[in-house]
Parts: C-alpha cells; structure tokens; sequence
C-alpha cells in the first residue's frame, strides 16, 4: 500500500525524520522563546498512539478536546518566576507525580516550566523522557561540582516550553559529599541565583523522600512548599515533623519560606477514612488546600512506563483531569507574599 493510500486510511504512515528535538541550550539559547502556534499538537499524539496500540474513539475524542483547550486558552503567568519545592519525607505519596504532572499541565496552556529533579531516583526525569543514566551531567554536577545549572537543562520529549534538569544514581552520594563543604545548604540557592529564570513562569523542585541535605537545599532555594498529602492515617504522622522541619529553614536559613500550597493525593472515594483525612486536612490548614483533590488513578501509575506525563498519556482520565484542576487552580491563586 502506497503512503498516499495508507494516509487515505487514517494510517499515521511513517514517521517525520524532521521532527529531531534540538539540544539545550546552545541551539534554543536562553531564556527559552515561547513555542509557536506553528507547533503540531498532533505529534506526541502520534507518538504514544504508537506506544499504547489502537485507542478508542472516546480517548481520540479526549485528546483532540485537551489540545484545542490547549490550544485557545492561556492561564496567567505570574509577575516573576514563581519556585516551589514539593516536599514530604514519606515516601509514595506522590511528590514526583504531582511535580511532572503540575508542570505538564502548566506547559500545555501556555506557561513556562522547569522541573528540576533533586531525588536520586530520577524518577522525575524519567517521566518526562529526559535522559538520566550514571554519567549523564545532572543536578549533581550543580551541588556538588559547582556547575551551571543551565548547563544540565533539558528540554522535555513531548510538550514545548516543559524543561527539566535531571538527577542521576550519582545524587545519592551527594549528601556525604555536601557534609565538609562552606554553606552546605545553600548550594541550591546559589546555583539559582546564578541562573537567567526570566525566561520561566514556575520552577518545580522535586525532593526525596527524606529532610536530608538535599531537600534541606530545596527548602531553602524556594519561597514556597507545596506538600502532597495522601489521604490515609499514615500520611499525617510524619506531616508534623516535615512542618517543624519547615520552620527551622524558615528562622534560620530562609525566612520567606511558607506553605503556599497543600494538595489531597490517591483520594479513594470508596472508603470513609479517605474523606475523614481529607475533611481534617482541610479543617488545619484552610484555604492553602487545593480544592482539586487527586483520586486514584491506574493511568497515572503508567504514564511514567512511556516516558509521558498522564496528561499526554490519558488525558481523559480522571487523574489527567484531577492534575488539570489543580494545576488551573494555583495558576489563578497568586503566590503567597513574603
């Protein structure tokens, strides 16, 4: 079958040998310049139908509705760049979710983002396909060597104006090799002091699951902390101690840190203690919790397996929607004044 003919069919045909990412930052430059309406939102598309197999008319229908959205509309930016870490010692509750998926969503209406991956895991970097393998120059270059942090960006495989700063299995090492160095906690800082953030709208700090040395940096290289909060009995035990340690950066190290933002994850509407944390979440802390509130999602858990964001993966899941809602919801709070 001819191409001409396969395209009659619906066929996508083959791929577009044009379509090669460029590198960063040489051949973008900086600050990064706002995608093009020129721009085929057709072609992540095309790409994960190719990953997923045949999808269902409701899904192509999703799809096509989130791109013209997308397309049409755009949230407003903030005055300057807005940085917020995203942090909780207890693992599994949905830190880098929320960071790749708050950003993914951020990107696709017009917004400029940056995620920088500060847990050893990479998981973060992984989702958005950015490459991160031991020797990969990564953010801990940045703490521990002292390099430009816009020398280790990246730009993300499949939305425009999404960037990331990966981690690699070397970052493990770094808390030890932070411990003899002059301002061990500021190293993050410093190397965001050093770096043109005109060019974006938010920056995303996703920490590891612990309050060592490196989520102490990212607590005192951002004015706001974002906490995912998984709705279970487990989750609030360890919020008090992620608080105390809060407040310690904050009279010491960084007194414009404050808790800008709380967000209700793998919300099971099943069971009654799922409602019960979340109505005394809601009670503590009042408006600082997002009203969009983070169901359980098997899209989301997949996602990262294809290199995407649920947003490009399922955007007619309930999670994508979930994610969409609340990522819509800070870009029209405004950010909490020092």
């Amino acid at each position: 079958m001819t191409t001409a003919a396969a395209r009659g069919l619906g066929w996508p045909g083959p791929p577009d040998p044009a379509g090669a990412e460029p590198a960063w930052p040489g051949a973008l430059g900086w600050p990064p310049a706002p995608a093009s309406g020129a721009d085929d939102p057709a072609a992540p598309e095309a790409a994960t139908t190719a990953d997923t197999g045949p999808e269902m008319p409701i899904a192509r229908a999703a799809r096509a509705a989130l791109a013209a959205r997308a397309g049409s509309e755009t949230w407003p930016r903030p005055g300057s760049c807005r940085i917020i870490t995203i942090a909780n010692q207890k693992g599994g509750v949905g830190k880098t979710t929320t960071a790749v998926n708050l950003a993914a969503s951020l990107a696709l209406y017009g917004q400029r983002v940056l995620v920088l991956d500060l847990d050893p895991q990479g998981n973060a970097s992984t989702a958005l396909d950015v490459d991160h393998h031991s020797g990969v120059t990564s953010v801990y270059n940045v703490l521990v060597e002292g390099q430009p942090l816009a020398s280790v960006v990246r730009p993300a495989a499949s939305i425009p104006q999404l960037y990331c700063a990966p981690a690699t299995i070397d970052l493990a090492g770094a808390e030890i090799e932070l411990v003899p160095l002059v301002a061990r906690e500021s190293r993050l800082v410093r190397a965001l002091a050093g770096f043109d953030s005109s060019g974006l709208d938010y920056i995303f700090i996703d920490c590891p699951p612990s309050l060592g040395l490196l989520t102490v940096n990212a607590l005192v290289a951002a004015p706001e902390i974002l906490i995912p909060i998984q709705c279970e009995y487990y989750a609030l035990e360890g919020l008090e101690q992620l608080l105390r340690t809060v407040d310690l950066v904050r009279s010491h190290l960084n007194p414009a840190l404050a808790v800008s933002t709380i967000l209700l994850t793998m919300f099971d509407g099943r069971t009654r203690l799922a409602s019960q944390v979340a109505d005394e979440v809601r009670a503590h802390f009042g408006e600082i919790v997002l009203s969009a509130v983070i169901p359980r999602s098997v899209r989301v858990s997949e996602a990262p397996s294809y290199g995407q964001s649920v947003m490009t993966y399922d955007p007619g899941s309930n999670g994508a929607q979930a994610y969409l809602a609340a990522a819509k919801e800070m870009a029209y709070r405004k950010a909490p004044q020092a």
